[in-house]
């Protein structure tokens, strides 16, 4: 990059010419052209000056962006890697080396907002970016100074970052340019609104070639797949509100305490974002590894959700989904733990209280399945189920007048669960009142359709009540169910 022949600062790609505006301002001021006092404050006291360091931040950035891409070719097991610029890294070498993806930035590894911006998925993705870094980090660099342009760049490339997650949870992110738009976006504000004190024809053109860029490279990866416009979009955003917060705010590098803060309440706003974010798709996140887990051909689903819930021990949809899993295989103590450790980590979840009190059932457990059921009923959640689990431990425990009452609950409230009726014809047959339970049980075949045990059932109400012939239909019809059933 060419250097002004007075001061020897660094030019910016956008500037053709040999003197920079400072040297000219400067020489004006000197010649009487400009009186100082009636321009705006610099943020440079003395932009003549030369630098107390000969290597820029911006030289270090980009260090350590191509340091890392080398690990990355010699980590990668493709020889092509080398050679060709097109060439793509992997999903999994890039999260190995801390990608921005939502299968484990929202899972808690939140450093991967920072490591992200230092990854690049081929030769040609680092070049472009480096080459824009280069433009545009030494002109923020020389126009902000080193530690407001450090923190323009993390900031908004961390919130470049949440952006990218938030919209495109699923895909892994990696690369600069979130960061380079934040640049963008922070110096088009200061342009904009005057915070640097430049000629008006060095003001205008740097700002026109700014917006330029940042349309151009919008459009850009609108129309080529695979770019993260989601990120470049938030870098641009947040480059633009915190330029414009030091413009107004803290345009003087001399009251670092006013600067400080408004970075610090920039910082606090991404943040919040990040958390926002993480409230919205992280469950849906969850959900979607717990499927992944239950996927795949071969092998035992409970074992794959152990070894997930292993690696992410706070995932409340896999420890449910385990749960159910031990449930089904019959597991009730294994089954009870992960249903309490779904309630733990999930205090609302309803349909963990529900299945927990069910494995209390199968466990003929009734009284610890009533305190499951009664944690619904105190959370006003699903109570048509919860006054179903209650009259079902009642019935269990042979009080069946209370359990009756319990299933009128249930169906006042809702309840659609399969075989309530025929719950409460057995509580009524228990209490000898047949009338009512041959009413429940054919209610129930109403309800769900005709099967064996409802007409064993309904013939023992009708024998019980000496209607012999009625009964034996009953029967008849209950085995011509089980030959059907079995094929026979």
């Amino acid at each position: 990059m060419a250097k002004c022949i007075r001061c020897g600062r660094q030019l910016t790609a956008f500037s053709f010419k040999k003197i920079c505006p400072w040297c000219k301002q400067h020489e004006a001021i000197q010649r009487g052209e400009i009186v100082e006092d009636h321009i705006p404050q610099p943020v440079i006291r003395k932009p003549w000056a030369r630098s107390e360091s000969s290597i820029t931040l911006t030289q270090v950035l980009l260090g350590a962006n191509v340091a890392v891409f080398i690990a990355m070719l010699l980590a990668s097991s493709d020889p092509s890697a080398f050679a060709n610029p097109l060439h793509q890294f992997t999903t999994q070498l890039s999260r190995h080396f801390g990608a921005n993806d939502g299968r484990d930035t929202l899972m808690g590894e939140w450093w991967r907002l920072l490591t992200y911006m230092f990854l690049h998925g081929s030769v040609l993705h680092i070049l472009f970016n480096m080459w824009c870094l280069w433009d545009l980090g030494s002109l923020c660099e020389s126009l902000y100074g080193r530690v407001t342009y450090a923190a323009v760049y993390l900031i908004t490339g961390v919130a470049a970052g949440v952006a990218s997650v938030g919209w495109n949870p699923g895909v892994s992110s990696v690369g600069a340019s979130g960061a380079i738009f934040g640049l963008a976006g922070a110096l088009i504000s200061s342009f904009y609104l005057g915070e640097f004190s430049l000629p008006s024809f060095a003001i205008r053109g740097t700002l026109k070639s700014l917006v330029a860029f940042a349309a151009f490279n919008l459009f850009l990866g609108r129309a080529i797949g695979g770019v993260d416009n989601a990120a470049h979009i938030g870098g641009l955003v947040s480059g633009l509100i915190l330029g414009a917060l030091i413009t107004k705010v803290a345009p003087q590098q001399d009251v670092p305490v006013r600067r400080a803060g408004v970075i610090a309440i920039t910082a606090l706003a991404v943040l919040a974002t990040g958390l926002g974010v993480r409230r919205w798709r992280s469950p849906q996140m969850r959900t979607a590894l717990t499927f992944q887990a239950l996927g795949g051909q071969g092998g035992d689903p409970v074992a794959r959700l152990k070894m997930l819930v292993e690696q992410n021990p706070n995932l409340a949809p896999a420890h449910f989904a385990l749960a159910q899993a031990y449930f089904e295989q019959q597991k009730f103590p294994e089954a009870e733990a992960e249903f309490k450790k779904v309630i733990e980590l999930q205090p609302k979840s309803a349909r963990a209280r529900f299945d927990l009190g069910m494995t209390y059932l199968s466990m003929k457990r009734a009284e610890e399945a009533k305190a499951a059921f009664d944690g619904m009923l105190q959370q006003g959640a699903n109570t048509g189920e919860a006054h179903y689990g209650i009259a079902m431990a009642l019935a269990m425990e042979s009080k069946h007048p209370d359990a009756i009452n319990e299933f009128k609950a249930a169906i006042k409230d809702g309840s659609d669960m399969s075989g309530i009726y025929s719950e409460m014809g057995n509580s009524y047959a228990q209490l000898r009142m047949y009338d009512d339970a041959i009413s429940a049980y054919l209610k129930e075949k109403e309800k769900s359709g005709d099967n064996p045990d409802v007409e064993n059932a309904l013939a023992d109400a009708y024998q019980a009540k000496g209607m012999t012939k009625e009964a034996q239909e009953a029967r008849n019809q209950a085995a011509q169910l089980k030959n059907e059933g079995t094929g026979h």
